[in-house]
């Protein structure tokens, strides 16, 4: 189906704003970027990062890789590009396209826009689009390709074209709440008519291998008001769990398709399938007022923080499957913790808080971003961690899975790259998961530095968070019936205060949600401190890799120790839980473009003799505790330096520990 297009220039005059996810149903609007700006502290440097070089890189890399090729082999059958075989591996390659183009929708839309070699990839990509779809909506360059012999609909369960679907709607519904340009949007709902011909009420009651086309279609009902888009997310939610997706490598559990969603005891089967699933069936349970289906959302969320998810937030500890694992499967060097799936629980999270209010999601949001999301991407912005281990040994490579070697730190791109354009749109989009409205409530859900302009208050936040206790919020503006605010204090704080103009509010404050219940004026000053000790952090005893060990956060912040740093063995090193208490917070950055107000710490710790009788010793009665197991030698002190997780692996290959010994 071809478009006539139009120059990216003409589009910024109808532009019209919304957040990313805009819901119709429930009491909570999210704030979108025309009312939440990023100008300062981590999260806009991610975003400044993300646009001078990260955006570049992977336009690159596509070009490269001949993601556009594939497309304009299909928009032009006559040109030279068809005669070229498709390139890549996967039938679902369209979909790191897609990704991209709504990273750039939102870089174009931004104060300053983007260079002209990201506006020429954005034309270029919608023109191959537009042009390459079928005149009965169906768009894939793979099944679409002339030397492929496969039919479309063929394979639900590996081609993921509903997939690619989702990742379309995506980037056409920011194209046209950023922009105002709706030519994308008119690609998408013919392709998600023809999505709704075949498999809506009346058609095959089949679901996609890839769960993410319910996000996405449920989003196409906002945007549009046609609830037929929704109809059908709430169709793929239902029937995924009875046996619907053709079973050719891996079992029923990869799918979540062995259980159905709301009888589901736990997280389980491919992590970002089930993340992407479970944050469309949060969508669904918001907009049709699902009460059944939120409850049981809110169940397998609780399993998944208490039994399956990593200290860092990673969720998913099976290389083999990219699965989630058995409850307490935990182990720090196998941890896969793909970065996508990251991104996936993030969007979860940010439903579910827009469903039900509860700060609990926020709190794993939060780890989520500092930790296994930010670790994903290199310092420069140009390579990428696939799979995330808490502990790396000097011989670790990096692949996705489908390599047969990889380098020993991040990459700087993949033979399944859905990683890299992933973190591309997540991190253009961040500003949208800052804020909400709820009825007459303000209420700030992360915090960084940057501005906030909505229920009639106007707000500068001045914070060096995630690195500082202090967050600072000057009253710009305030209308005689604006907003309360309402501000969150973290899972992990202990004693949080809050104070309006240097008067104390209250002191001591619970984990949740704290309002400022005054009529702020302009001028008015707000001060929330979240004390920010070094805790030192243990693990559940079922968790078999983590018996005798620690770990260390300080804020939201995860810490690991690079062999880098120290002057003893990491594997020989002895940590005391205590150690802790003083434990003492350095400003240091310690990469080039890491956040200046980033922390390091360093932590008392002895070092053990290197142990001797071969890999499994025989143990003698003196040489064991009353409890059967060794006991350590007495050591030398130390002191280790540790530096957040997130910014691992920027200084060179060698060892890596998030959890140390105890013992």
């Amino acid at each position: 189906m071809s478009q006539s297009p139009s120059p990216t220039v003409q589009v910024f005059e109808q532009a019209r704003w919304s957040a990313a996810i805009a819901p119709v149903g429930g009491v909570r609007r999210p704030l979108g970027a025309t009312e939440v700006e990023l100008t300062g502290g981590t999260l806009a440097g991610w975003q400044a990062r993300n646009r001078a070089a990260t955006l570049a890189h992977v336009i690159a890399q596509l070009r490269e890789a001949g993601n556009l090729e594939n497309l304009r082999r299909i928009a032009e059958p006559d040109g030279p590009a068809a005669a070229e075989p498709f390139r890549g591996r996967y039938p679902f390659l369209d979909t790191d396209v897609f990704k991209t183009v709504e990273g750039v929708v939102y870089e174009l839309a931004r104060d300053g826009g983007a260079d002209a070699g990201t506006r020429d990839f954005y034309e270029e990509a919608v023109d191959l689009i537009q042009r390459a779809q079928r005149e009965d909506g169906y768009l894939n360059s793979h099944f679409q390709a002339p030397d492929i012999d496969r039919e479309p609909w063929s394979d639900l369960a590996w081609g993921h074209e509903l997939y690619n679907l989702g990742h379309l709607i995506q980037a056409a519904v920011a194209a046209e709440r950023r922009l105002g340009d709706d030519r994308l949007v008119r690609v998408a709902i013919a392709f998600a008519d023809l999505a709704v011909a075949r498999f809506g009420p009346d058609g095959d009651p089949e679901v996609c291998g890839h769960p993410e086309v319910e996000m996405a279609l449920v989003e196409l009902a906002r945007e549009t008001g046609d609830d037929r888009y929704l109809e059908l997310a709430r169709l793929f939610i239902d029937r995924r769990g009875h046996g619907t997706v053709e079973l050719k490598i891996f079992p029923a559990e990869y799918f979540q398709d062995h259980v159905p969603l709301r009888d589901l005891d736990s997280v389980t089967g491919h992590a970002v399938r089930m993340a992407y699933l479970a944050a469309g069936a949060a969508d669904v349970a918001i907009e049709t007022d699902d009460a059944e289906l939120l409850a049981s959302l809110e169940r397998l969320w609780d399993d998944m923080v208490a039994t399956k998810l990593y200290l860092t937030g990673g969720l998913g500890s099976r290389h083999s499957d990219e699965a989630i694992g058995d409850r307490f499967e935990l182990p720090s060097e196998r941890s896969y913790s793909e970065t996508c799936a990251a991104i996936a629980v993030m969007q979860w999270a940010w439903r579910m808080y827009l469903a039900d209010g509860q700060a609990k999601y926020l709190d794993v949001f939060e780890t989520v971003l500092h930790n296994a999301y930010a670790v994903g991407i290199s310092d420069d912005g140009r390579a990428f961690f696939y799979d995330n281990p808490l502990q790396r040994r000097p011989d670790h490579q990096q692949r996705s899975g489908a390599e047969t070697h990889g380098e020993l730190l991040r990459r700087a791109w993949f033979v399944c790259p859905c990683c890299p354009p992933n973190i591309v749109r997540w991190t253009a989009e961040l500003q949208d998961h800052v804020a909400a409205l709820a009825g007459r409530d303000l209420e700030l859900a992360q915090y960084a530095t940057g501005r906030v302009d909505a229920g009639g208050l106007a707000l500068d936040v001045e914070t060096d968070y995630p690195w500082d206790a202090q967050v600072r919020i000057r009253v710009r503006e305030a209308a005689g019936d604006a907003a309360r605010l309402v501000l969150r204090v973290p899972g992990w704080c202990r004693g949080a205060s809050v104070a309006l103009n240097g008067v104390s509010l209250g002191d001591d404050l619970a984990p949740g949600w704290v309002a400022v219940d005054r009529r702020l004026a302009a001028g008015d000053v707000v001060e929330l401190v979240l004390p920010m000790p070094v805790r030192a952090h243990g693990a559940d005893p079922r968790v078999d890799a983590l018996r005798a060990s620690v770990a260390f956060a300080r804020g939201p912040v995860v810490y690991c120790a690079e062999q880098v740093d120290q002057r003893v063995d990491l594997d020989l090193a002895v940590l005391d839980p205590s150690a802790a208490a003083s434990a003492t917070a350095t400003i240091d950055p310690v990469t080039r473009h890491a956040d200046p107000a980033t922390r390091t710490i360093r932590v008392a710790a002895a070092s053990t003799p290197a142990p001797s009788g071969g890999l499994y010793p025989e143990l003698h009665p003196a040489e064991t505790g009353h409890d059967g197991g060794a006991s350590a030698a007495p050591g030398a002190e130390a002191e280790l330096t540790l530096v957040p997780y997130q910014l691992w692996g920027n200084r060179g290959a060698g060892a890596m520990r998030v959890w140390l010994r105890t013992a």
